[in-house]
């Protein structure tokens, strides 16, 4: 597989290529013809100007149009954190961005794609028998059996400028070659010719004081600038599609008009109108085309590409400033004049004299400008497309002169304009480019592999993989149930062997989203949602649609349920779907969802230690501590192990307030066959529970400085383990002093505190914010859980509301918030004893608003369930009634 052209458009397909042949486990010789010194950047993003922006907002710009949000990420991994999706990023950084998804590509693929750069161009293609041979510029020959032309746009012919201004030294033609410009002394005016958003950059680089720069175009029309707010797109009207010319300019007209009027800005309707480009163009006959060119074709490019926002505001200084000219005409004339320079005479009578003229009137509408297109028209393996604008294509496949598509000849971005218009862009591009690897892998795909054995999970469910990368998912399985550490390196492990693992993706995406496991998310669950729809089974397909509608909040206990009845024994589902230690469960359907789970699960485990442990576990959250407890340590005998039963026993432990031989045997445990425990500060924050129940401080500080503190646990265990005791301790009068809860949050991604993913980090984070006193990320959170999902909105924003009560002293609103709370604290998953930090808050705030009696009957109530010395003393401690 040839791609000429490494430049923006080649990069992506090469991104495809390379992981789509890896998903599939095609193998595939790739080879990248370009003399660029780097990969991705082509003409576009090697410049290294700091004014030069992207002119769509980093929400545009993913290599992936499945994750929209890639290279946001991928901006904040390297340097720029508070980026936002609304931002312009510089031009530079996104080839950057490029260069290095297509380097981590060809990692990912290694194995099964082999890649080489060629540093030089192509000059030639012919067909050679069922493939191609390819002439280089550097005398050798490569034969291909397909070939991607990713050229980019053909260079403009400066058909306007006259023949004298053509052979002058001091026309610039090519003005982002490289050096272009560097002969253009400091006190020469400049002359553009063209004042659309090539023009627009030049000029931001050419101004300086003492040297005006011009701009010429016929309209004398610049870009229109995006907003700094940008709206959302509004919806474009209804049948549209193959209306003539004439009528759709009016129905267009007053689509944006109404936009303005009620939104106060034309651009949604505009941005509205984006994904229909093509078909309303393929819609116009060649007449009505010619006509749009001539007639609308200026005023829409300067309504559609636009300028982003502070490369508006700095072209607008320099024109303030009359560093910039705009003029409407074109060039009639040229003359040199004795001190060198040039004056050029305008159509209108006009005459400016400039050091230097820069042709931006940018890319020629025609293929065959260089020597490869030109042979490959010659030879009727191309076309040109509609009104000879670029090459005619069938979805991308060239179409030849006999008017068939049937070699694997394809190209993409700028050559289709004719057939598309709008084909430049990344979003557009980046579409094309998936197009363009799946049939140039089809062919591949549709090979019959032969039948073998498929291997299995340690619980017998058949996985879509070969032996080695279900070896890797089994031990990451295996961690899961028992609660240990490195399941996702396991997990990724397991997709490194094989790309096109769908569960591997799918339990990854899971992990970072519900554990804070160091994964980027909506990759893995993008991953897993192409391999799922290219070679999972039913059973993987569901698992991975669980995963992300989870993440996405949409209904996933729901989908998780159904998936359960219909595959009980898949375990990683039901580690997800049971509220133990490792994940927040299901919890918003009813009570006892999780229990009938198990109970309807449990045939397809027969008696199993990872089953009975999830039964023990949810027994004693049911009260039912003396049964969990015999299960619990049935589950330890058979897997000592197993985090699960180890969780179960803490709190029947804690529950029965059996609190001195829960301390010393948990202290045990940790030092012992949990030293490989992934939660190990959980299993410690329950030794401190037990360390507070017994009403003793200095264990309570010694535990936490030792194995809770900043360092030793970090992310959503900190904030669920460290930050929680430390409110609980407050509230208790149990912590004397400053708590070192701002040093956990400097452990947890701002992100992760303010605009958690679930109800249950999001409770925490309340916690957290409010042991710190932070008011005002207090309320940034709730106002995050008011707009997010429905127990976020009907737990944790009233929850959030109650603390800032407590913050500010209003003790009989935060009792009233509080109280209301407490039968609703189950849908937020997690154990009873980790939601028991709000009734701790609840009896605190009843005490300082002197509701002795009510605090003491919370307290009585708490007592007749378990013993407790702390709640003993604080009995004691209330006023004697009157």
């Amino acid at each position: 597989m040839a791609v000429v052209g490494a430049g923006a458009a080649g990069a992506l397909v090469a991104v495809q290529l390379c992981e789509t042949a890896a998903r599939r486990r095609t193998p595939l010789e790739l080879v990248l013809i370009d003399p660029a010194p780097e990969a991705g950047r082509g003409v576009a993003y090697a410049t290294e100007a700091p004014e030069h922006r992207l002119n769509v907002p980093v929400g545009g710009m993913s290599c992936y149009p499945d994750d929209p949000g890639h290279f946001q990420r991928w901006l904040c991994r390297h340097g720029e954190s508070a980026v936002t999706a609304a931002d312009f990023a510089a031009r530079y950084r996104f080839g950057s961005y490029l260069a290095d998804t297509l380097g981590r590509a060809i990692i990912t693929a290694h194995g099964v794609v082999s890649v080489r750069r060629l540093r030089t161009t192509a000059t030639r293609c012919a067909a050679d028998g069922n493939g191609f041979l390819l002439n280089l510029a550097d005398g050798t020959e490569l034969a291909a059996d397909s070939v991607v032309l990713a050229t980019g746009p053909a260079a403009g012919p400066s058909s306007w400028a006259p023949q004298e201004l053509r052979a002058s030294d001091r026309f610039v033609a090519r003005p982002w070659a490289p050096g272009a410009l560097d002969a253009v002394a400091d006190t020469d005016d400049v002359l553009l010719v063209g004042a659309g958003l090539t023009a627009v950059d030049l000029a931001l680089v050419l101004d300086r004081p003492g040297r005006t720069v011009h701009a010429l175009s016929r309209s004398g029309l610049l870009p229109r600038p995006h907003a700094v707010a940008p709206l959302p797109p509004v919806p474009v009207p209804e049948g549209l599609a193959g209306l003539p010319l004439a009528r759709l300019r009016s129905v267009i007209h007053r689509h944006l008009v109404a936009s303005l009027r009620e939104h106060g800005d034309w651009r949604p309707a505009m941005d509205g109108l984006r994904p229909h480009i093509a078909a309303l163009w393929e819609g116009l006959n060649d007449d009505e085309r010619t006509e749009f060119l001539g007639r609308d074709a200026t005023r829409w490019n300067v309504h559609r590409h636009r300028m982003a926002p502070t490369t508006a505001e700095a072209i607008a200084r320099i024109r303030a400033a009359h560093r910039l000219r705009l003029h409407a005409g074109r060039v009639a004339g040229v003359r040199p004049l004795d001190d060198g320079r040039l004056a050029v005479s305008l159509a209108d009578g006009g005459e400016l004299h400039v050091g230097r003229v820069v042709d931006c009137t940018g890319p020629g509408l025609r293929a065959g400008g260089d020597p490869l297109w030109a042979g490959l028209l010659a030879d009727g393996l191309a076309v040109p497309g509609p009104l000879g604008i670029g090459v005619a294509t069938d979805g991308g496949r060239l179409t030849d002169a006999a008017g068939t598509s049937l070699r694997p000849l394809f190209t993409l971005g700028a050559p289709r304009r004719g057939e598309l218009w709008e084909t430049t862009a990344i979003p557009e591009i980046r579409a094309q480019a998936r197009e363009v690897a799946e049939a140039v892998l089809a062919p591949a795909a549709a090979r019959v592999r032969p039948a073998r054995r498929r291997p299995t999970d340690q619980f017998g469910l058949p996985l879509t993989t070969h032996a080695a990368a279900a070896a890797a998912y089994r031990s990451g399985l295996a961690r899961v149930v028992t609660v240990r550490a490195k399941a996702a390196e396991s997990f990724a492990r397991a997709v490194e062997l094989d790309p096109g693992f769908a569960l591997g993706h799918a339990a990854l995406a899971l992990l970072g989203h519900e554990c804070g496991a160091d994964v980027d998310v909506p990759r893995a669950l993008a991953d897993a949602r192409r391999a799922a729809k290219e070679r999972g089974d039913e059973r993987e397909r569901s698992f991975v649609e669980v995963v992300g509608r989870r993440i996405a909040a949409d209904d996933g206990d729901r989908a998780l349920v159904d998936h359960l009845d219909r595959h009980p024994g898949d375990a990683l589902a039901l580690s997800t779907a049971v509220p133990t230690i490792a994940f927040s469960g299901v919890g918003d359907l009813d009570d006892r969802l999780a229990q009938r789970l198990v109970e309807r699960t449990a045939s397809a485990y027969e008696g199993h230690w990872f089953h009975t442990s999830l039964r023990a576990f949810l027994l004693q959250e049911e009260g039912r501590i003396d049964e969990a407890g015999v299960l619990a340590r049935e589950a330890l005998a058979a897997e000592p192990a197993s985090g699960h039963a180890v969780h179960a026993l803490a709190h029947v432990h804690y529950e029965s307030g059996d609190h001195h031989a829960g301390r010393d045997w948990l202290d045990g445990w940790i030092s012992g066959h949990g030293r490989g425990a992934v939660h190990r500060a959980h299993f410690s924050w329950h030794v401190a529970l037990h360390e507070l129940a017994l009403d003793d401080p200095e264990a309570v500080r010694r535990r936490w400085f030792a194995q809770l503190a900043p360092r030793r646990v970090n992310g959503v265990r900190a904030l669920v383990d460290s930050g929680s005791l430390l409110w609980r301790a407050r509230m208790c009068r149990n912590w004397s002093g400053r708590m070192p809860v701002d040093h956990v949050l400097d452990t947890v991604a701002a992100e992760l505190v303010e605009r958690p993913a679930t109800a249950f980090t999001a409770l925490h984070s309340a916690v957290a914010l409010t042991a710190a006193g932070d008011l005002a990320a207090l309320r940034r959170l709730g106002r995050h859980a008011a707009g997010a999902d429905e127990v976020q909105r009907e737990v944790v924003a009233p929850l959030c509301a109650a603390l800032e009560a407590v913050l500010e002293e209003r003790w009989p609103e935060a009792v009233g918030g509080l109280r209301g709370l407490l039968p609703t604290l189950r849908r937020v998953g997690g154990s009873a004893a980790q939601r028991e930090v709000v009734e701790e808050t609840l009896l605190y705030a009843l005490v300082e608003s002197g509701q002795s009696d009510a605090a003491r009957h919370l307290l009585q109530t708490r007592l007749d369930r378990r013993d407790s010395p702390l709640d003993t003393r604080r009995l004691a401690a209330l006023p004697t009634p009157s």
